[in-house]
């Protein structure tokens, strides 16, 4: 394939990703700017509810992320029994995991005050989390699920079904969070209703699909016989995943806690800014995701001068959607924060000026964010998910945090300094996980498949 039919083949597979992506989120952000215009003190508990609920999701996700380039992998080879196995058991585990999860959201009240939140804060996010953490387990099937699909390349599905949640759950906010229409004034909790009955819907649509379109693979006959053969394959693949992406998101959530240390309006401008940092994000996510499942059809069909073709062309993507945000963030940051707040909130004027500085750092971390996140998609794609773990857990965590740390606190840099952690931990990252994809990983790949280095 020619550059050109690789960013063809990458883009009718990765806008459809990119769209679902930026749908899921947008309930998410929905919550926010609603909670934003109900009060100050609502949208600080769900900033810090919501991350919350996130670390745990990623972490549960990882079984979901396995199962993209085992099914894409199958797909090419042509093993449909062995697609089938482990999607049931990427489900399996997700179910187990979910479960698990549960008593996390039903006691995170004292564990974030344990983590130095405001006692206030804390508790309402708790109010939150005890609703919307049952959505754990309906969120983990339908990331199964879009994996599975997404693999098969089919994206357009996974795009429709997350696009209908939207505006859903925006109306189930309207009505529950302000009391509107007769309907009880819920605040926090009405959010949290909104989403569980949106990740239910979900779930039940996807299903649907999945059982009607989907028939000839009989996906759930049978499915609660286990299958240990794959059960362990999804496992070994999940696990380092699951902690790559706790890294990562963990080194957010910790500058969530840090910001919540600042106070009030710190975590609340903080949350608006990183809801657009993360909004950008999604784009080199669903960019990632297609490069996930284009490496895995590579590694079916081995061929690894298809895949650097195809992985050249998903970085270069990812870097033009960067330089747009790059763009955004430094040009008119004060019209991508004002939507977040009630113009008459009597503190809107410092919490969007704490957040316009805080979108000028996010602007430095937008080109190597793609990087990393670009470099792990392909990474799973080889399946290559332990060396990846490990230089998350050193950048995010063993440079990151502790630099964010002394810039915010012992130097007294206070948000920014913090924000400029995440700069340096995600710049480390991505350097050190694109050198393993283009240096040991295809070496080893062209060697096992006989391809002449280039």
């Amino acid at each position: 394939m020619t550059y050109r039919e690789h960013l063809r083949s990458l883009l009718r597979l990765g806008i459809p990703l990119i769209g679902g992506h930026v749908a899921q989120f947008s309930i998410t952000l929905t919550d926010t700017v609603m909670l934003g215009w109900y009060s100050v003190e609502a949208l600080a508990s769900v900033v810090l509810g919501g991350t919350f609920f996130f670390v745990i999701f990623i972490l549960g996700s990882g079984f979901a992320i396995a199962v993209m380039p085992l099914v894409a992998e199958a797909e090419a080879s042509g093993d449909e029994t062995g697609l089938r196995r482990v999607t049931r058991m990427g489900l399996w585990l997700s179910l187990i995991f979910g479960v698990l999860g549960l008593p996390l959201f039903i006691y995170s009240g004292p564990l974030l005050v344990a983590l130095g939140q405001e006692p206030e804060t804390a508790a309402l996010a708790q109010e939150y989390l005890r609703i919307a953490g049952i959505g754990l387990l309906p969120a983990l099937l339908v990331m199964v699920l879009k994996s599975y699909l997404a693999a098969l390349e089919r994206t357009r599905v996974v795009f429709w079904v997350t696009v209908a949640a939207v505006p859903a759950n925006a109306l189930v906010n309207y009505l529950l969070i302000f009391g509107n229409w007769g309907f009880p004034e819920l605040g926090v909790q009405g959010a949290a209703i909104a989403s569980l009955v949106m990740q239910a819907v979900s779930l039940g649509g996807v299903v649907l699909y999945a059982m009607l379109a989907m028939s000839h693979h009989d996906l759930f006959r049978r499915i609660w016989r286990p299958d240990w053969e794959a059960f362990g394959h999804v496992l070994r693949l999940g696990i380092p995943i699951g902690l790559t992406n706790l890294a990562e998101v963990g080194l957010f959530a910790a500058s969530s806690l840090m910001m919540g240390w600042l106070g009030t309006i710190q975590l609340a401008a903080h949350g608006i800014a990183l809801q657009l940092a993360s909004l950008a994000f999604m784009m080199h996510l669903g960019l990632s995701n297609a490069a996930t499942v284009r490496a895995g059809n590579a590694m079916g069909r081995k061929d690894a001068e298809h895949m650097a073709r195809g992985a050249r062309v998903a970085i270069a993507a990812s870097l033009v959607t960067a330089l747009v945000a790059v763009a955004l963030f430094l040009t008119i940051p004060e019209i991508l924060l004002g939507g977040f707040i009630d113009p008459q909130e009597p503190q809107r004027e410092v919490i969007l000026a704490t957040g316009v500085t805080l979108l000028y750092v996010a602007a430095l971390f937008q080109v190597v964010d793609g990087t990393q996140v670009m470099a792990l998609g392909l990474l799973r794609g080889v399946m290559d998910t332990r060396g990846p773990m490990v230089i998350a857990a050193i950048s995010y965590w063993m440079i990151g945090v502790p630099t964010a740390y002394v810039l915010g606190f012992t130097l007294d840099m206070g948000g920014v300094g913090v924000w400029l952690g995440l700069v340096v931990g995600l710049t480390f990252a991505a350097i050190l996980l694109m050198w393993r994809f283009w240096g040991p990983d295809l070496r080893r790949l062209r060697v096992r498949f006989d391809a002449p280095a280039k």
